[in-house]
């Protein structure tokens, strides 16, 4: 069976965030590339386009979270928790954040995004002309890199898409460059 199918069927058919029943697809939950029980959902194109895109929430489609949080699957309680962290500055999202429990494992899985954690400490990836880089933007290689460990070079103007970034160091991404999955040095790069 198909993990989509099988997500359709653990949802009974229904986005598993708002319950909206139009325009579902599944979505893998960042950092994660896993797409399989433990790390996707079953999302409508409103709370993926929401998700993917801060500027574009309205915190009261949200509020739809009251009863989605308390869902026994782990990638349903991540998304219900990350997006009542990005929106607790409302006041409501701030209670349910209160009422929620996450096992440590699901927690950290949460936070993986850097998805509640203070501005100050926030660990932010630039490109070469200081644009900030967020996980699955696009770039393109400024010169050609030499990939360590293997003969391959990188070349000049080479697109690569749906970056993922390294938590602990501002200034590395990873994308895939030729099908091989590299890391890259944000100073040799320019957003899309």
């Amino acid at each position: 069976m198909s993990i989509e199918r099988e997500l359709q069927k653990r949802s009974h058919y229904k986005c598993e965030l708002c319950g909206n029943e139009e325009q579902l697809q599944v979505y893998v939950v960042p950092p994660s590339k896993n797409e399989d029980l433990d790390h996707a959902l079953i999302a409508c194109a409103t709370c993926v386009n929401q998700i993917e895109d801060p500027e574009a929430v309205d915190a009261n489609h949200w509020r739809c979270l009251n009863d989605s949080m308390w869902s026994e699957h782990k990638p349903v309680q991540v998304m219900a928790w990350r997006m009542l962290t990005r929106l607790k500055a409302e006041g409501w999202p701030q209670d349910l954040l209160d009422m929620m429990y996450l096992d440590e494992e699901t927690l950290e899985f949460a936070k993986a995004t850097g998805e509640g954690v203070d501005d100050s400490n926030k660990i932010v990836h630039r490109d070469v002309n200081g644009v900030i880089l967020e996980a699955g933007d696009s770039v393109v290689l400024i010169k050609d890199l030499k990939v360590k460990g293997s003969s391959m070079v990188a070349k000049q103007g080479t697109a690569v898409r749906r970056i993922s970034l390294d938590h602990n160091n501002p200034e590395y991404i990873e994308g895939k460059v030729d099908g091989q999955h590299i890391v890259i040095i944000t100073q040799y790069v320019k957003k899309i």
